[in-house]
């Protein structure tokens, strides 16, 4: 081979190189999603009923269900039953109930962290209990005045700890 050819040789490669660059490029979406076809097995399971359309979805619903199903593969099967549970009782609601739950929702995430691990730890309280006790407790609750429930909460370190007092916490405008 003389050096005429393998300067031909290098040129071709070269050209080959620029010119099927843009296409491998081109061929990979640029908004950072992962076709279907490139998503790991276990993902594709989990996600296998939005197969047909997954690579016509919105990226940022994609990476949303992604992280859906990477959080699922981490769940215990306790938590996934208890995922399963409330995904069914969601289902069950009513269009209204469905809106009214959101809103409540909403509320929750604009209260204080300080007011929101309060009523984690309430609620984790409330579970801890035996149904009978819970039951026992919603009736009870529903015959306090708004003075006797603040008053349940702080015995039971339920309230959020307030800076410079123990009162109870600014009313929210949304309750």
């Amino acid at each position: 081979m003389n050096q005429q050819d393998g300067l031909v040789n290098k040129r071709t490669l070269l050209l080959c190189v620029l010119l099927g660059f843009p296409a491998l490029v081109w061929g990979q979406p640029h908004d950072g999603s992962v076709p279907w076809a490139q998503l790991p097995a276990e993902e594709q399971q989990v996600l296998r009923r939005f197969s047909d359309g997954w690579d016509q979805m919105p990226v940022d619903r994609r990476e949303r269900l992604r992280a859906g199903a990477q959080q699922w593969a981490q769940m215990s099967e306790a938590d996934r039953q208890q995922a399963r549970e409330s995904f069914r009782r969601w289902n069950g609601l009513s269009p209204e109930g469905r809106e009214e739950l959101r809103r409540k929702f909403q509320r929750f995430r604009e209260l204080p962290p300080e007011e929101r691990q309060a009523l984690r730890r309430a609620r984790r309280y409330f579970r801890s209990l035996p149904e009978g006790e819970r039951q026992a407790l919603r009736e009870r609750w529903r015959q306090m005045t708004p003075q006797e429930r603040r008053e349940y909460r702080r015995e039971h370190g339920l309230l959020p700890s307030r800076p410079g007092g123990s009162g109870p916490p600014a009313s929210h405008p949304n309750r």
